[in-house]
């Protein structure tokens, strides 16, 4: 459970990052102000149940860092983009776990070393754009991906490589993305992997996942793990023998709930991403389940292709929802029970109230972004006969 005093952040007193919007509001304060938040949101809608609120950590609790490289190659700053004239370092950055702030000045040398020279935006120089850490709470794991412009420093980059894994034994994946965009993009297309291993593995409530360098994760493992052992809690409660997982991800949702103990549970799940789709299959596989089924398809394109819908029928989309068509279809073909996990609870209450013949048996906020006005939603809808 978070403390209740305010966190203390150095770059935020001073003002030069404000990533973190809330954090002069004391944290039971931003709980009150995201429940009011989706109350708002959910007014008019049957709502039987509320349940209160899953915590997280003040500090340390992310798993990921997305660090802009700016400065020189010889010393190079992670962290914001210039800041009235001066780049920001986030390497102390109290929301990062001591093990990833542990990689920060080898990376820091290893750029210098392998002559990553960092891209200069006005002049539309250098190579190394952003620099993306992942870690696994599982075993400290961790995945370092150097986003670049070009191929160009390629040669270099592995070259350098060898002294840097033996400095860091934990790093298990090691990538370069190709980003030759000259615009705020995070990643391109194109991912080379430089190490053996392709993939990171979590573990939720023992539940084995497995984390690609493209594939979406949860950012606050201890609220993920919540998450999903919610809905599997929700899932064991009802009379349901096969369901869909609609952008499923990596799998964590489905994986869940098909290994609810004592029940047999049918489940497919769609995602867009094969790269997230292979991870699905791998945890499956992993733990031996053997009635399922992940596709990388387009979910709503896979949804209306189906006459029927299964018993339960779960969906995590991205920000903008599931949309119209998705909840026109799921409406017509009318599954008993819905499970909605939202990260934007705008277009979550939009999209309900076009589910008009179902209604919200329980809700639960999950903070997965303390600090911020940002927070996850898991609603169970079932449908009024």
């Amino acid at each position: 459970m978070i403390a209740t005093e305010q966190t203390p952040c150095e770059l935020y007193a001073s003002g030069l990052c404000r990533s973190c919007q809330w954090l002069d509001r004391p944290y039971e304060q931003q709980l009150r102000d995201k429940l009011h938040d989706l109350s708002t949101l959910l007014n008019g809608l049957p709502v039987e149940q509320t349940l209160a609120p899953f915590t997280s950590d003040a500090l340390g609790f992310r798993n990921k860092a997305k660090m802009v490289v700016s400065g020189s190659v010889e010393r190079p700053i992670l962290g914001l983009p210039m800041k009235d004239g001066a780049a920001v370092d986030l390497c102390g950055c109290p929301l990062y776990p001591e093990a990833i702030q542990a990689l920060f000045p080898s990376l820091k040398r290893f750029i210098a070393k392998a002559g990553l020279v960092p891209y200069n935006v006005e002049k539309r120089r250098g190579e190394l754009k952003f620099i993306l850490v992942t870690q696994s709470r599982h075993d400290g794991s961790a995945m370092v991906r150097f986003v670049l412009r070009s191929e160009n420093k390629l040669l270099q980059l592995r070259q350098a490589l060898p002294e840097l894994l033996a400095e860091l034994p934990q790093l298990r994946v090691v990538s370069a993305n190709v980003q030759p965009v000259h615009m705020a993009i995070l990643e391109g297309e194109k991912e080379i992997i430089l190490t053996a291993s392709d993939a990171l593995e979590e573990r939720f409530n023992g539940i084995p996942l497995f984390i690609r360098p493209q594939s979406f994760f949860q950012t606050n493992p201890a609220v993920g793990a919540a998450l999903y052992a919610e809905a599997q809690q929700w899932v064991s409660e009802l009379d349901v023998s096969s369901m869909w997982d609609l952008f499923c991800g990596v799998g964590g949702f489905g994986l869940h709930c098909a290994s609810v103990p004592g029940k047999a549970i049918s489940l497919t799940g769609i995602e867009i991403s094969a790269q997230a789709i292979e991870c699905a299959k791998r945890s499956a596989k992993a733990i031996g389940l053997t009635d399922i089924r992940f596709d990388a398809l387009d979910s709503t394109a896979f949804a209306k292709s189906h006459l029927q819908t299964p018993d339960l029928v779960l969906v995590n989309p991205p920000r903008r929802g599931i949309g119209k068509p998705l909840c026109d279809y799921l409406r017509e073909t009318a599954p008993g029970y819905i499970l909605y996990s939202s990260c934007n609870a705008v277009t979550m209450a939009q999209d309900i109230r076009h589910l008009a013949d179902y209604r919200i048996v329980k809700v639960r906020l999950f903070d997965m972004f303390a600090h911020t006005a940002h927070y996850e939603t898991l609603a169970l809808l079932q449908r009024q006969r």
